[in-house]
């Protein structure tokens, strides 16, 4: 694999060019392959999905291939994909200068301050959490369209006032640099490839980095665990690096989606018996910037069997002695449990799985203020039992 940049074999190092030189074969995108001039390597153009070129490319085990990528392989880019494919003996990377530090260098903005996303494939709204005033970051775009959809986009969640950088060729003979407003955009001939170095402005709402979420940035029917109740609850969850959740009886989908904002290496999945709060989830973690969180439409257990098993699972709804008996029969010694309950029912199969298993039983009560005739008094929540343990 070799880091290819706008300028071609001048960029590359010595070292670079003779594994070029000595390859048999070259696949890359067009792109990458108009950068190099004709030789005696048979060329293959990567084909559009890029999946679909792995299949191709292990066709031609046993010859020398010189795969080109655009500047850092692994950075945003197609090198642990490729390398996901070979064993590890039949592979060399040769990185070259990536985009984010051609950038930085363009922008004088210190690399290691600056937010770095690639947004080829995904969503703008990945960067919704860490949007906040003062922010840089240098995010990656697949072409001149979405550029425009991000300025839109910043514009609707009150950031218009934000500059965007755009960075068109980096590196170049092609390179091109210019500057504007989000909410007034000043040129749409943009060419690929791009990346936007970002500075953000604006009044714009800025997202915690606590646990426990404002509730109005969720979309709800009015089942949602409260902030309040949602900051203990993700307290005694206790995210770890690289764990699953299940999150049982979704309603709006908050837990999870507030479980994914903790770290990048988390994962989770959320089960929703209805149909209409199941899509309601969907819309959540999509604007939030968690499109990772897989949402399963049915009532639990039934629909466990099959699903990653977790680390972790949260039941904010549908406890029942049939739910924590699959539990405890199906999952690994290790996992960690917790569960709300709001009614006496479920308070009572609490108490009873609590004396079975153990764990820590937590009962949370808050009151806020309220008019009581001309003056104010404290109007008191339901009580919220939270049973934790470790199965």
């Amino acid at each position: 694999m070799i880091g290819l940049g706008e300028d071609g074999l001048d960029g590359l190092s010595p070292a670079s060019r003779q594994v070029l030189d000595a390859a048999e074969v070259i696949m890359a995108p067009p792109r990458h392959l108009s950068l190099v001039p004709e030789g005696h390597q048979e060329r293959i153009e990567w084909p559009v999905p890029y999946a679909d070129g792995f299949a191709q490319l292990l066709d031609l085990r046993g010859r020398q291939v010189a795969v080109l990528a655009s500047g850092d392989p692994f950075w945003f880019g197609a090198g642990s994909v490729i390398a996901r494919n070979l064993a590890p003996g039949e592979w060399t990377a040769r990185p070259g200068p990536s985009t984010f530090a051609l950038a930085a260098a363009s922008l004088a903005w210190p690399l290691e301050k600056t937010l770095t996303m690639g947004l080829h494939a995904a969503p703008l709204t990945r960067l919704r959490p860490h949007m906040a005033p003062g922010l840089r970051a240098i995010v990656l775009l697949r072409d001149g369209d979405a550029v425009l959809a991000l300025a839109d986009w910043l514009t609707a969640i009150g950031f218009g006032e934000s500059k965007l950088n755009v960075m068109e060729a980096l590196g170049g003979p092609r390179q091109r640099l210019r500057s504007s407003k989000s909410c007034d955009l000043e040129f749409d001939d943009i060419q690929h490839p791009v990346c936007v170095g970002l500075d953000v402005a604006g009044d714009g709402l800025t997202l915690p980095k606590a646990s426990g979420k404002p509730d109005t940035i969720f979309e709800t029917d009015g089942q949602i665990t409260k902030r309040p109740v949602r900051a203990l609850t993700l307290s005694a969850l206790a995210p770890q690096r690289g764990e699953h959740l299940w999150d049982i009886g979704g309603g709006t989908g908050s837990i999870g989606i507030e479980w994914l904002m903790c770290h990048p290496s988390l994962t989770a999945t959320t089960i929703e018996p209805r149909a209409d709060r199941a899509e309601r989830i969907r819309r959540n973690a999509d604007a939030l910037g968690q499109d990772r969180l897989e949402v399963v439409h049915g009532i639990a257990p039934a629909v466990l069997d099959g699903l990653d098993l977790p680390d972790v699972v949260f039941i904010g709804g549908g406890l029942s002695d049939e739910l924590m008996g699959w539990l405890k029969d199906n999952l690994d010694a290790g996992t960690r449990l917790v569960a709300n309950a709001v009614t006496l029912e479920s308070e009572a199969t609490l108490a009873q799985w609590h004396e079975q298993l153990g764990g820590d039983l937590l009962r949370i009560e808050l009151a806020q203020s309220a008019p009581l005739g001309p003056r104010r008094g404290w109007k008191s929540a339901y009580p919220v039992v939270q049973w934790s343990v470790t199965l």
